[in-house]
């Protein structure tokens, strides 16, 4: 009861609100960095042998870098700000996205790229009308993973700045040992974490499995 309360504080003063919409300005701007940054190297380890053999290992290691590790490099570059914030959150989702590439379109069914080449298909055709939808059911499931992972990067981010947004009010919770604001502060972030997936990401995911037919009857 103690937690709905704080949360329906936090709603009545606005102070939720506020801070909701900063961070999914902030979340928004870096997750997208992080989708195209993590596409582009994705395509570029698959394309090349030599970037494959070299590059694989180290973003495998990256990925398992914690996020909050990049928060003292963004302050030295940046300084206390927006793009501190945004950098934490783009580098900390960048390579599961780029993982969730790499591992697609390395799993594609061999038969399909022997029976478009057979058809005459080469070069950027294979890419456009095989590899890349056919990897499409693996994209999404990395693309739902950094998503997660910019979330985490995103606490962390406003975790450690003085700045608007969930946060920062988590934060104001713990140092005035206020357990139902920090409660109240999770159940949101949980809520905005569900509502995305069902609404994005579990719609494609689902369009997606029932062109391709892995729908379960």
């Amino acid at each position: 009861m103690d937690v709905l309360k704080t949360l329906a504080g936090l709603i009545d003063d606005n102070s939720l609100g506020i801070a909701v919409l900063a961070s999914a300005k902030r979340i928004f701007i870096g997750y997208l960095l992080s989708m195209a940054l993590g596409i582009v190297i994705g395509l570029l380890v698959v394309r090349f042998k030599y970037l494959d053999e070299n590059l694989s290992p180290l973003i495998l290691g990256m990925q398992t870098l914690p996020s909050i590790c990049w928060l003292p490099f963004a302050i030295l570059w940046y300084g206390l700000n927006e793009s501190a914030i945004i950098f934490v959150i783009a580098i900390g989702s960048t390579f599961a996205v780029a993982m969730s590439i790499e591992s697609g379109m390395k799993n594609i069914n061999p038969l399909y790229l022997r029976a478009a080449k057979t058809m005459g298909a080469k070069g950027f055709t294979i890419y456009r009308y095989v590899t890349i939808p056919a990897s499409l059911p693996s994209l999404i499931s990395g693309l739902k993973q950094g998503w997660s992972f910019a979330w985490r990067a995103l606490m962390a981010g406003e975790m450690m700045s003085a700045t608007k947004g969930l946060g920062q009010v988590l934060m104001v919770g713990r140092d005035l040992a206020d357990i139902s604001q920090v409660m109240a502060v999770m159940l949101v972030i949980i809520i905005l974490g569900v509502a995305v997936d069902k609404l994005i990401f579990g719609r494609l995911e689902n369009n997606v499995r029932q062109r391709w037919g892995l729908n379960r009857a």
